[in-house]
């Protein structure tokens, strides 16, 4: 039996995207709630006179994901010390709360919330409310999965918000720095932590030929394999896919002037290269990758290197 979470954390175009990508979420619907104004408008609700917020409710299947899960997920995308409302959208209907379902709810948002002001991660109060739930009216359709039908509009909005900036910084995985320019070259340091890319036909992989894998120079996660990689001409090592698409993450890149989509490590969130949708493959994509990003394990030392597990890749070659 499915179960409901609501949750207000600014606008509500940047909550749905993170809940949505989890196993267990049934649907993550866009809304208002909190208020005192019957099946309000967006205008209204904006105007500060109807008591909203602005918020997502999300159906769950908690045998799968568990509402403790769920408020892990939501604390990681607000500024829960803004009592004005987040990051550049001010106002009472912009602010952050939590409206509980029940009373196991209840207890489990108020423990997760001294938790999260005892970790000292933030330097301020936590001023989240934690409410009962009311009537939760569901909010214009084109404001339903805003980030699926405006991908571009929502990535900048997001960005230029500083709430992607503020989760970096208070959330994003910790890196040894220091350790990583000990252990990496200065290119390969800036091509995967400060997004670089290395010159085109002069880099170690773009016209390698021998068998194996291609890992994160990184973490050493499998990426790629030389059974999809091609020529295309374009002087980076070229991929028809990844050996396993949760491998890597894809995220809008706007800069220089250009719209393209880069493609990052998951494990490491290791800059990587770009995808594009001229590749020879059955899905038509070219992951042109830097070299500098990768490592090379021949297919003879697989086993050695631990990748055993990968030789059948190459077991008709």
């Amino acid at each position: 039996m499915s179960e409901l979470a609501t949750f207000a954390g600014g606008c509500f175009w940047c909550m749905v995207k993170p809940f949505d990508q989890w196993d267990g979420i049934i649907q993550v619907t866009s809304g208002y709630t909190g208020g005192h104004k019957e099946n309000p408008t967006y205008q209204e609700v904006c105007s500060e006179t109807t008591g909203h917020a602005e918020a997502v409710q999300i159906e769950f299947d908690p045998q799968i994901i568990s509402y403790q899960e769920l408020l892990n997920v939501y604390w990681q995308q607000i500024d829960p010390t803004d009592p004005e409302g987040q990051f550049h959208d001010k106002g009472h209907s912009y602010r952050t709360a939590i409206f509980y379902h029940s009373e196991e709810q209840r207890q489990l948002a108020e423990a997760s919330k001294r938790e999260l002001q005892a970790s000292g991660r933030f330097d301020k109060p936590i001023v989240t409310e934690i409410v009962p739930a009311s009537t939760f009216y569901p909010a214009e359709e084109y404001h339903q999965d805003y980030y699926k039908k405006n991908a571009l509009r929502y990535k900048m909005y997001r960005s230029g918000s500083g709430r992607d900036a503020f989760i970096k910084k208070h959330w994003g995985k910790a890196k040894n720095v220091a350790e990583l320019k000990q252990r990496l070259t200065p290119l390969q340091f800036e091509v995967t932590q400060n997004s670089a890319t290395e010159p085109p036909f002069r880099n170690e992989f773009w016209d390698h030929h021998e068998e194996g894998l291609y890992v994160d120079i990184v973490s050493g996660e499998p990426l790629f394999s030389s059974q999809d990689k091609f020529d295309s001409g374009c002087g980076w090592p070229s991929f028809t896919q990844p050996i396993e698409q949760a491998s890597t993450t894809e995220e809008i890149d706007i800069t220089h002037g250009m719209i393209r989509t880069e493609v990052r490590s998951k494990e490491s969130d290791s800059h990587l290269g770009h995808v594009f949708n001229d590749g020879p493959g059955p899905n038509g994509l070219r992951y042109c990758i830097n070299s500098a990003a990768l490592r090379f394990i021949p297919k003879a030392d697989l086993e050695k290197e631990g990748y055993g597990q990968y030789a059948d890749l190459f077991k008709n070659h």
